[in-house]
């Protein structure tokens, strides 16, 4: 059997030299990936404190505006005007 990664003479890994360009890509990565997790935390909780209470508030106002159509059509009731902007009923 091959091993991918060859051990020392003590039986241990081979472990990169500091300053090598392995450990440099390394902790480039590492840090990218840190201030990655760290960005997307500060977007995902800005979105919840500003844009979720925005999306509801606009929300409860479509579902009113619906229910003042609905009022408006029960108290005009049948042959009555009907709502602003309606058309007209047909002619009998």
């Amino acid at each position: 059997m091959v091993e991918i990664v060859p051990a020392s003479s003590s039986g241990k890994a081979v472990v990169p030299a500091p300053g090598s360009k392995v450990t440099d890509m390394a902790r480039v990565l590492r840090k990218v990936l840190v201030h990655t997790g760290k960005a997307a935390w500060i977007f995902g909780t800005t979105m919840i404190v500003l844009a979720v209470p925005l999306i509801i508030e606009m929300d409860r106002e479509q579902q009113l505006m619906e229910m003042e159509n609905q009022q408006m059509g029960v108290l005009a009731g049948p042959g009555g005007p009907g709502l602003p902007g309606a058309a007209p009923a047909p002619a009998k």
